[in-house]
């Protein structure tokens, strides 16, 4: 896939994945890709945690991440005010869209569980008071590739201003 929009249409959340390995070199190349992202002033403000087997048996999420290879816990650091602090975690939403674009433009998927957000997984996480987590995913070749949902036409979410 190379084309952008096409990539944008069919990426998915993946709700069950093969047990194929991903490898940590391509993982890295999509997170590389995620720091193109907008970020004012360039702040920078994600860090990225690969969850081990351990963490992610405490983590004991309902669904074990569809049984995805790799589990990724993206977190967005807090600003020096409550504006940066919120441009920090819009700037993270956006990391975490080009990786998940870029993944997908090679087969792999994620699915994204807010669950990191709760102190119980924070503490299991090892998160500081200092970051926001955005998510946690898992990460994979789909098993299965669901049908899109339907969308709201743009044209009703529109308004124009004089």
């Amino acid at each position: 896939m190379n084309n952008i929009l096409e990539v944008i249409y069919s990426r998915r959340n993946i709700k069950d994945f093969k047990s194929e390995p991903v490898s940590m070199e391509l993982i890295n190349n999509w997170l590389q890709a995620g720091t193109m992202a907008p970020n004012h002033k360039m702040t920078e403000p994600w860090e990225v945690y690969v969850v081990g087997e351990e963490t992610r048996a405490k983590l004991n999420h309902k669904t074990n991440f569809c049984h995805a290879p790799v589990v990724l816990a993206i977190l967005s650091r807090h600003g020096a005010t409550e504006i940066e602090t919120a441009e920090n975690a819009l700037a993270t939403a956006c990391f975490v869209q080009n990786f998940n674009l870029a993944a997908w433009t090679e087969g792999v998927g994620t699915f994204w569980s807010s669950m990191g957000n709760n102190q119980k997984n924070r503490d299991i996480l090892g998160v500081s008071d200092d970051y926001d987590v955005i998510g946690v995913f898992g990460v994979g070749y789909p098993a299965e590739i669901n049908k899109p949902k339907e969308r709201t036409p743009i044209q009703e979410k529109m308004k124009y201003l004089p």
